[in-house]
């Protein structure tokens, strides 16, 4: 390519494009066809151009102009409340309703590894005496102890807020470490589960279950759910690095990836209301029957929003990730 030709037979056309997009008042529709059909050209010209005879200071005018164009064209895009609550009715809930199959089958693997080790330690005096010195544990388990102040510690308010935080920050754990094919997620998990499973074990070898689950459950069945979901997903996002289907590991990657971090602020939402129970409700003088129902029907809730509008927006063709629209498109068309 003789670039000094080149450069004469459409550098007209370049000047008018650059004319057109700097003008600030509204085109009319003659100058607007006129700008999309050059923005096409223009960008068959920087096509043309890397291919054949690279200029670093021409292709860095095509490149800018085709961006400032492609820009003008498309329209800018901006959030907007629309955007936020398409997320919580529609995305979230999808790609939470799409991964029910990975974090249903955590969930109940979870609480099976739960209840056994509590089993274990409640039935085993020596594993009792391998986490603390007895007279530590009759602290941590006696009426009024340990088990029963932790809830009622703090301010409700501050106490909440740490909550949602710790709580926030395992969820968050458990997503974005998932890339490293899962393992930190189990280990996020077991930790969580041998917790879960120690205060079912000590509370239980004292005759007090009944307290410890009238505590627990309240705030525990949505947190927990909260945590399963996150490793589901999180777990999803390793075997997606193992075996990425019929899709490109890399594509694959950014779509799964997309969808955890979306997972993350939905869920932290979830996590700052079972932290609002964990502060409020569960150190509340409320009837234990009355603890437990509200953090039922909160879990009810939640599983309600994810099956109903979930299971919808996936049948319509949702995944959770992002819209086409909202993608960055790989390559320039032109016409």
């Amino acid at each position: 390519m003789d670039l000094d030709v080149f450069v004469t037979a459409h550098g007209a056309e370049w000047d008018r494009l650059e004319t057109l997009l700097s003008r600030k008042r509204r085109l009319t529709g003659t100058e607007a066809d006129e700008l999309v059909a050059l923005y096409q050209r223009t960008t068959t010209h920087l096509s043309l151009l890397l291919s054949s005879a690279p200029d670093p200071a021409l292709t860095g005018r095509l490149t800018s102009l085709v961006a400032r164009a492609r820009s003008k064209v498309t329209g800018a895009r901006t959030s907007s409340w629309r955007d936020a609550a398409r997320f919580f009715t529609t995305s979230f809930p999808a790609a939470v309703y799409r991964l029910r199959h990975w974090w249903i089958p955590t969930a109940i693997l979870s609480v099976t590894v739960a209840a056994l080790l509590g089993w274990w330690i409640a039935a085993h005096p020596e594993v009792q005496a391998a986490l603390g010195a007895p007279q530590d544990l009759r602290d941590m388990t006696r009426p009024g102890g340990e088990y029963e102040t932790y809830y009622s510690s703090h301010p409700a308010a501050a106490f909440a807020a740490q909550v949602w935080t710790n709580n926030a920050q395992a969820v968050a754990l458990c997503l974005v470490l998932g890339a490293f094919l899962g393992l930190p997620v189990l280990w996020v998990l077991f930790q969580n589960m041998l917790n879960l499973g120690a205060g079912l074990g000590l509370m239980s070898s004292a005759g007090r279950l009944d307290t410890f689950l009238g505590l627990i459950l309240p705030h525990g069945l949505l947190e927990l759910t909260a945590v399963f979901v996150a490793a589901g997903i999180g777990l999803r996002l390793g075997w997606t690095v193992i075996d990425p289907g019929p899709r490109t590991r890399r594509t694959a990657l950014a779509e799964e990836g997309r969808t955890a971090l979306g997972v993350a602020i939905g869920l932290a939402a979830v996590l700052f209301i079972s932290g609002a129970i964990e502060g409020f409700v569960t150190p509340s003088g409320l009837p234990t029957w009355a603890r437990i129902g509200i953090g039922v029907l909160a879990e009810l809730a939640f599983l309600t929003y994810v099956y109903v509008l979930g299971g919808r927006a996936v049948r319509a063709g949702e995944t959770g990730d992002i819209t086409q629209d909202d993608r960055a498109a790989l390559l320039p068309t032109a016409a």
